[in-house]
């Protein structure tokens, strides 16, 4: 482990079971609980986990935007809509890359993103 980095993110999550299964099949990501109220998620790039609580996570209230990275974004935007997230924003340009944004089954906003498409 390196000192003074980023190594853990913890997020809200109203259902941890609903938020396993989305991750899980969208993503691949693999959990390991620690009682009822709290679930470590891995295979994501960073290590973290979803404890239970009825509030959630969004940029407009103050809380940092998690941004996964997709080498294709169009298939990826389908898994997500398909396993249950909620579009937030659809695919859009900014400088350096396309992206859009979910909010997870808890309702948690998220975004991915991937580089310019190739002229």
């Amino acid at each position: 482990m390196e000192s003074n980095k980023i190594n853990y993110v913890e997020l809200p999550a109203r259902d941890l079971e609903a938020n396993k299964a989305f991750f899980s099949q969208t993503f691949g990501w693999t959990f390991v609980d620690y009682g009822p109220d709290y679930s470590a998620f891995f295979d994501s790039g960073l290590d973290g986990g979803f404890f239970r609580a009825e509030f959630c996570s969004r940029p407009q209230t103050g809380a940092a935007l998690v941004v996964l990275y997709a080498e294709d974004l169009e298939s990826t935007l389908a898994r997500v809509e398909s396993n249950g997230g909620t579009i937030e924003q659809t695919i859009f340009e900014f400088p350096g890359g396309r992206r859009f944004h979910f909010l997870d089954p808890c309702g948690n906003e998220w975004a991915v993103w991937s580089k310019p498409l190739e002229d």
